[in-house]
C-alpha cells in the first residue's frame, strides 16, 4: 500500500494530500453482507424459474408469484431491479401499430384548419392511414375524403407502409377532375414525403398537417375509421388481403351511395358531394347475380363474388372465390342445420 499508517516522518494528512486522496476514503472498509447476497441469489434463481414457466409475468405479477408460490416476500422495486439484472421483461402485446411515424428530414407544414368554417365540397380534403387486422398479419388502408360531405373519394390497400399506396390514392382522387383548396394530413412519413407533397404542390393545393399527437385535428377521417371498422371489418373478420379488398370495395360503395348521415340531413355523402355512381359501384350495389345464389336444402346462401385482388395484395392463401356447383353443396336434411346469410 502506498500509504504508511505507522510512519512518524510524514503524517497521514500529508500522505493523502500528496496522493490526491481523500482521507476519509483511506479508512473505508468494504462491507459485504453475506446473508443479503445469498438471499438475492436465492431470489434470482426463483425469478428465473418462474419466468421460464410464465414469461408473461411483469414486476407486479412476479412479486405476487414469489409470495404465493415460493413464499418469498420482496418489494416490487427489488423484483424490477433483479429482473433487469437477468435481462428479463414481460412478454405481452405491444400498443397498436403506429401508422403516423414522422421522418425528421421531411418538411412539416403548418395546420391551416384552426377556426376555419368548412361548409362546402372541395374546400378541404383529408387523408389518413389505418390498419386492418387479418387472420395472419395486417393490411394498411389509406383513404382520401372530402371533409365537408364525408365522401370517400379514393382508397387503397397495401401490405407495406411505404408512400406509394398513399400517392396512388391521392392521384386516383385527383383524376376525377376536382381539386380542393386545402389538403390536410398528419405528419406521418408517407404524407410528408416528396412523392406525396409534390403531387399536391404541382396541383396548386395548400398543404396542412396536424400537430403532433392531435388526432382531433383530422377528426373527420378518424371518425371514418371507426365507422368502417365497426360496421364492416370487425363483423366480417377478413382473413386475407384479397378478402379485405373485396369487402372494403363493397362497403365504400355502400358508404358513399346508400349510408345516410344525420349531419348531412339524412342524405348520403355521394349525393351531397355530387359523386356519380360508377359502373363498378352500380354492379356492387345491385347485389349478387342469380348465378351466385346457392340452394342448400330448404334455404339458400350467397356465394362470394369471383374477383382477383391486385398482384401486390395476393398471397398464397388468397384465392378468388367462384360459384359452387350443386354437387359440392352438402345435402342438409334438417332445416335447423341450414345457415342462411345474415342469420347464421
Amino acid at each position: 500500500m502506498l500509504i504508511e499508517q505507522d510512519s512518524h516522518d510524514i503524517p497521514l494528512v500529508r500522505q493523502c494530500h500528496l496522493l490526491t486522496l481523500s482521507r476519509s476514503s483511506m479508512y473505508y472498509q468494504l462491507h459485504r453482507d453475506e446473508d443479503r447476497a445469498a438471499f438475492e441469489l436465492f431470489v434470482l434463481n426463483a425469478i428465473d424459474e418462474l419466468y421460464t414457466a410464465r414469461p408473461n409475468l411483469g414486476r407486479q405479477g412476479m412479486t405476487d408469484a414469489l409470495a404465493q408460490e415460493r413464499k418469498i416476500v420482496v418489494n416490487p422495486k427489488r423484483v424490477r431491479r433483479l429482473m433487469k439484472v437477468l435481462g428479463l421483461a414481460a412478454v405481452y402485446p405491444r400498443p397498436r401499430r403506429n401508422t403516423s411515424k414522422a421522418c425528421k428530414e421531411h418538411v412539416k407544414h403548418p395546420y391551416l384548419l384552426r377556426n376555419l368554417d368548412i361548409t362546402r365540397p372541395d374546400h378541404v380534403w383529408c387523408a389518413d392511414i389505418t390498419y386492418i387486422r387479418l387472420y395472419r398479419g395486417f393490411a394498411y388502408l389509406a383513404a382520401v375524403m372530402d371533409w365537408s360531405t364525408r365522401c370517400v373519394l379514393a382508397w387503397e390497400l397495401s401490405n407495406t407502409m411505404d408512400a406509394n399506396f398513399c400517392v396512388a390514392a391521392l392521384e386516383q382522387a385527383l383524376s376525377m377532375g376536382r381539386t380542393p383548396e386545402i389538403f390536410n394530413t398528419d405528419q406521418g412519413s408517407q404524407f410528408t414525403s416528396e412523392a406525396f407533397t409534390g403531387v399536391l404542390s404541382n396541383a396548386g393545393i395548400a398543404i396542412s398537417m396536424d400537430g403532433v399527437g392531435r388526432a382531433f385535428d383530422n377528426i373527420m377521417i378518424e371518425r371514418l375509421w371507426r365507422t368502417v371498422k365497426y360496421e364492416d371489418v370487425y363483423l366480417r373478420d377478413y382473413e386475407t388481403p384479397a378478402e379485405a379488398w373485396i369487402g372494403l370495395e363493397r362497403y365504400f360503395a355502400y358508404y358513399n351511395h346508400l349510408r345516410r348521415h344525420r349531419s348531412l340531413g339524412r342524405r348520403t355523402p355521394g349525393n351531397v358531394y355530387g359523386l356519380e355512381v360508377s359502373a363498378a359501384d352500380k354492379k356492387i350495389l345491385a347485389g349478387p347475380p342469380k348465378t351466385s345464389i346457392i340452394k342448400t336444402g330448404d334455404g339458400c346462401s350467397v356465394a362470394a363474388h369471383a374477383a382477383v385482388a391486385p398482384a401486390s395484395l395476393r398471397s398464397a392463401s388468397a384465392t378468388a372465390a367462384g360459384t359452387l356447383s350443386m354437387a359440392m353443396v352438402p345435402p342438409y336434411s334438417k332445416s335447423d342445420t341450414v345457415q342462411r346469410m345474415g342469420t347464421s
